[in-house]
């Protein structure tokens, strides 16, 4: 099984990048090949709305650091998306990769029943914030998991640390690490 995870937060250490490191420990003890890209360390730029994936090629046209990322998420079979959440929504690093997503969809995405060319997936969505009440930004998953289902991927989870962060504690809580093992137990473990 192929494990890939792209972390979205600038803080190489922060709280998201934390709770996805332990659950790509957990999958690689378990026999998972596993591949991790900080999205801060990479030179891309965002969808350029071209269809040049639309119009003769299969992939993004642009030859910049996301293009292993795309083809490393490509023949995954689990992806694990990490963000703390900066102004209600995941880190513009994290935005950036999935709008070239867009290269994924077939030519006739907009009616075809299937508009993917991912194939079945799992996705593992981390997302941490400073603010404890976890009612705040509650949309951001629900708004990603919808989006991602239409794309193929055939099962989604969260894992969600609310009053974490620079600004409160970078300690990240045993419990939310326990979640993460767990998560990689119930993903890579069937």
């Amino acid at each position: 099984m192929k494990v890939v995870c792209l972390l979205g937060s600038p803080r190489s250490r922060g709280i998201s990048a934390t709770i996805a490191g332990r659950f790509m420990e957990t999958a690689a003890t378990l026999g998972a090949e596993t591949r991790s890209f900080e999205l801060n360390r990479l030179t891309y730029r965002g969808c350029q709305g071209c269809y040049a994936c639309k119009k003769g090629l299969d992939r993004c046209v642009l030859t910049d650091d996301l293009a292993e990322v795309l083809g490393a998420v490509q023949e995954a079979d689990v992806v694990v998306l990490a963000s703390p959440v900066y102004y209600g929504d995941v880190t513009a690093q994290l935005k950036g990769f999935i709008d070239r997503t867009f290269s994924y969809l077939k030519p006739d995405y907009i009616t075809n029943t299937q508009p993917s060319r991912l194939g079945p997936k799992e996705l593992v969505f981390v997302l941490s914030q400073g603010h404890p009440d976890e009612a705040m930004f509650a949309d951001i998953f629900p708004r990603y998991e919808t989006f991602f289902k239409w794309m193929g991927f055939t099962q989604t989870r969260l894992i969600r640390a609310c009053g974490y962060g620079p600004s409160t504690s970078d300690t990240v809580p045993a419990e939310i690490l326990q979640q993460a093992e767990e998560a990689a137990r119930e993903v890579v473990g069937r």
